[in-house]
């Protein structure tokens, strides 16, 4: 949906389960358009979209891309932005690392992310912006030599090349986030302006990186690096690199003893990697791979009054029972400076992907009621800032 400002807002589709065109469209069809009735009947609909590497191949069938067009058209719908993190199957089976291959370091990455742009800029409204969102490279453990950094770069400026002539060519203003993540190449705001710097000395004067590459900034991912939210945009601010989108999303966070150890059990599953940063209250950092090595690391911390950060996106609105947190805090910081320079970033997009695995306290609801209630407190807190929903026209 269109916001003040021309903020444009979504939730992202990875929630529903679905590697193949037909089974996107029918989540589309069965629960896109049953939150939209609720969130804004009448109106222009945003719909963030993802598409695995099957997906987008089948949409780009010339007929299936066709009838996709005209559906948008039929049901008042748009395109504003594809989630192109996950290359393959994203729900249901062992995800874990997986998620990150294959990394920018591989042609595969490059012809993938080159296809979601194919079709986003037929999907985007004439004269709108489209986004993509991507890996941060890599995931740390998986690069092994100086080459790997350098073709990594490469690919990504030859990524911007072809977004940029799409652009020129299609008058859509077109560009590619990168999203940090902890464990990853790129996890913090600093190597964030680091990769940055390195990719504007590959090519020193080339305005097109900072037209049509940023950083996909996702509330929770920075979060569970206990990064504070206004610091860590004004930094990226301040070196020049753009916020292609902001994902609207929530980690849990706990005092670490041994009755919450013991709680935290629920949250672990064999789908998705759970990065756990802990910090004492010195702020020495230690990090753990996954959720379950953190519970298996022996007492709960050499230090007393350590606190833990999971990378566990957990419903926006949600209210766990205590000692469970969330770092909802660091979100509405993000929007506060967001709201104050809104023309940084036009593209917000409601990322709770973990529905399948969350415990059943936290989902005794329908995935339609529960996004709803998403998008109503996003709203609320959003009008607190002074950003309404727009009418008219996408």
């Amino acid at each position: 949906m269109r916001l003040s400002h021309d903020w444009h807002l979504a939730y992202c589709t990875n929630i529903h389960r679905g590697e193949t065109w037909p089974e996107t469209l029918a989540n589309l069809e069965r629960h896109t358009l049953a939150v939209r009735e609720r969130i804004c009947p009448g109106q222009p609909y945003a719909i963030g979209l993802r598409l695995g590497a099957d997906a987008a191949r089948e949409l780009s069938e010339p007929a299936t891309l066709t009838a996709f067009q005209r559906w948008l058209e039929r049901h008042s719908c748009y395109v504003f932005t594809i989630n192109g993190f996950p290359y393959g199957r994203f729900h249901g089976t062992r995800v874990k690392e997986q998620v990150y291959a294959p990394d920018w370091t591989t042609p595969e990455r490059l012809a993938y992310t080159k296809l979601l742009f194919d079709l986003l800029v037929k999907l985007v409204p004439a004269g709108g912006e489209g986004s993509v969102s991507t890996v941060p490279g890599s995931f740390k453990e998986f690069i092994r030599s100086e080459a790997q950094v350098e073709a990594m770069r490469a690919n990504l400026w030859q990524c911007v090349e072809y977004v940029a002539g799409l652009s020129e060519r299609s008058g859509r203003a077109l560009h590619l986030g990168l999203e940090p993540e902890p464990l990853c190449f790129i996890e913090t705001s600093e190597e964030t302006v680091r990769f940055f710097q390195a990719m504007r000395a590959d090519r020193p004067g080339d305005a097109r990186l900072d037209r049509h590459l940023g950083v996909n900034y996702d509330a929770c991912h920075l979060a569970v690096e206990f990064e504070e939210a206004g610091a860590a945009l004004a930094k990226l601010q301040a070196h020049g690199v753009k916020l292609s989108k902001v994902h609207l999303s929530n980690a849990l966070k706990v005092p670490v003893n041994d009755a919450s150890r013991r709680a935290l059990s629920a949250f672990h599953d064999d789908v998705y990697f759970h990065q756990v940063v802990a910090r004492d209250p010195a702020g020495r950092l230690r990090r753990f791979r996954d959720l379950d090595l953190a519970l298996a690391a022996g007492a709960p911390s050499p230090h007393a009054g350590e606190e833990w950060r999971i990378h566990y996106h957990v419903p926006l609105h949600c209210q766990p029972v205590a000692p469970f947190a969330t770092t909802a805090d660091h979100l509405v910081a993000a929007l506060d400076w967001l709201a104050k320079l809104p023309g940084c970033c036009r593209h917000f997009e409601m990322e709770t992907y973990t529905w399948d695995v969350l415990p059943a306290a936290l989902k005794a609801r329908s995935v339609v009621d529960q996004l709803v209630a998403e998008y109503e407190w996003t709203l609320a807190r959003l009008a607190e800032r002074g950003i309404e929903p727009a009418t008219g026209h996408a």
